[in-house]
């Protein structure tokens, strides 16, 4: 992918090095005073203690964890900036045409945890996104994952995984994510998880629909696209379950089988448009 050059988007928040579980002290007077009282028992000055411990302005906002560089200006954040100001052009263009405003979710980059409005998350947990906050969540040491256990390596391969959260995003936008998690309060435990795929796949085809336009914008190169696909192949439910436990369970997919995932990006590729994405009225 021709990513290098390209306009990066500057709604990134990096929060690599930031613990996510880390105990605010700007607004916790009571911490404050329990320290202080261990302190004393032990015989210690509470001053020489309380200059040790880490600021906290915003009073309750995550701390850094020591010799962990708050914010790095490496390559990967340029290219997840890059990939997602991409992400910014295309669905900036197809809302507009629409007669609608895109509103730019935000991308946060953590190290092993985060705190988000949808609760905090582990690395394990995978990139996703939060409609509570509308921002998106990655833990880059994802794409090593995704070149080593998933079997999809390349910079592609990692830009449809953002390309993927970003479609949840607009899901969240379009009232679609908000309808079906009605329609999941009332629906019978399969029929949930059914809804479930039917919103992941319709992501995988908005992930297409956004490689078409960076097609169109000169930004894809030979093997791109079948990166992407191999991606999705590589993390389709019955893929995952081959390989973790070594049979597949059907009945229990959340995200839909290989072939299904590598079916509707290509259909959101292919077709550059956002109709072509209704998974939800049928195939």
């Amino acid at each position: 992918m021709r990513w290098r050059d390209q306009r990066e988007s500057s709604n990134i928040e990096d929060r690599r090095g930031v613990s996510g579980r880390g105990i605010a002290v700007g607004g916790g007077g009571l911490s404050i005073l329990i320290i202080v009282i261990l302190a004393v028992l032990c015989g210690k000055d509470p001053r020489q203690l309380l200059s040790q411990l880490p600021t906290d302005p915003g009073g309750g906002a995550p701390q850094q964890r020591q010799n962990a560089p708050a914010a790095q200006n490496d390559d990967m954040k340029k290219f997840v900036a890059s990939v997602l100001g991409s992400t910014e052009d295309a669905w900036g263009d197809i809302f507009r045409r629409s007669g609608q405003q895109y509103r730019k979710p935000t991308l946060v980059l953590f190290t092993d945890s985060v705190q988000s409005a949808c609760g905090v998350a582990g690395a394990s947990s995978g990139p996703f996104y939060c409609p509570g906050d509308e921002k998106l969540y990655l833990d880059t040491a994802f794409f090593k994952e995704l070149k080593d256990d998933f079997g999809a390596p390349g910079d592609f391969a990692q830009a449809y995984v953002i390309g993927h959260e970003v479609g949840h995003h607009v899901q969240k936008l379009t009232g679609i994510s908000d309808k079906v998690s009605r329609a999941q309060q009332n629906a019978s435990e399969q029929q949930a998880l059914q809804l479930s795929v039917r919103l992941e796949l319709q992501a995988d085809c908005y992930a297409g629909i956004w490689a078409k336009f960076a097609q169109g914008k000169g930004l894809l190169e030979a093997g791109d696209v079948e990166e992407a696909l191999k991606a999705a192949s590589g993390v389709g439910d019955d893929s995952i379950q081959r390989r973790t436990q070594g049979y597949v369970v059907p009945e229990s997919f959340t995200h839909g089988s290989a072939k299904d995932r590598m079916s509707w990006f290509d259909r959101g590729f292919q077709s550059g448009d956002v109709r072509q994405c209704n998974t939800f009225g049928g195939q």
